[in-house]
């Protein structure tokens, strides 16, 4: 069995996308910049928080997504399909990376107040990483990806092209949605979405003992995030 099976690939095909959407949408009414978006935090904490962590949350499910699409893609074009979901996915770790500063700056916000957060994020906003070098990937990656699904016969020209719209999405910390955030979001979900429920619909039907299974194993998980947040 290959993993992450069809289930798996499947459902994250559909999740992915469609929380990176909604994380778009619900910060597209603040300012792009990061000052801005710190204000937005401060005056509409609800709000933010969901926004961020929903964009986070597809954004580290997308990486199912994208290990599924690869190895579709394998089938036919196995050099696309390697590069695209390496570059891909160092993508994704770096926008995993800068959710944990916009976390911190958030934190800051509530503390510091608007003007003390800005401040310290401001001082420390050039400051080279890791991924100071390979923010290239972050955009480059889903032409690479692209391709590959269209070499590898896994998406027609439309669809190709739409999920290449996800390299315009604007990358670094504490940025906000403009036109073309929504235009990446929409096209990720236009690109992957029919593909993950035609994922699903060529998987076996589960026996009540799978279901019975994942339904005890989800109450665990669950029960083990509750048990992290504690320490």
């Amino acid at each position: 069995m290959r993993f992450p099976n069809g289930w798996v690939g499947g459902a994250a095909l559909i999740v992915g996308p469609v929380l990176l959407l909604a994380g778009t949408l619900l910060r597209s009414p603040f300012n792009f910049f990061f000052p801005d978006q710190l204000r937005a935090v401060a005056e509409h904490p609800g709000l933010m928080q969901a926004a961020y962590t929903a964009f986070l949350a597809g954004n580290v499910v997308m990486w199912a997504a994208v290990a599924y699409l690869a190895h579709r893609i394998g089938a036919r074009s196995p050099r696309w399909a390697a590069w695209g979901g390496v570059l891909v996915t160092i993508g994704l770790f770096e926008r995993t990376f800068h959710a944990g500063v916009d976390q911190a700056a958030f934190s800051a916000t509530r503390h510091l107040g608007v003007e003390g957060a800005t401040e310290l994020v401001a001082r420390g906003y050039g400051d080279l990483h890791l991924f100071s070098f390979l923010s290239f990937t972050i955009m480059f990656g889903w032409f690479v990806l692209a391709i590959g699904t269209y070499h590898g016969g896994v998406l027609g020209r439309v669809r190709a092209v739409a999920l290449a719209t996800m390299g315009l999405l604007p990358l670094g910390v504490l940025k906000g949605t403009e036109v073309l955030s929504i235009v990446g979001t929409v096209g990720l979900c236009v690109a992957l979405v029919p593909l993950g429920i035609q994922a699903l619909r060529e998987q076996s039907r589960p026996t009540r003992k799978n279901v019975l299974i994942a339904l005890l194993v989800a109450v665990g998980l669950g029960a083990l995030a509750v048990l992290s947040t504690m320490g």
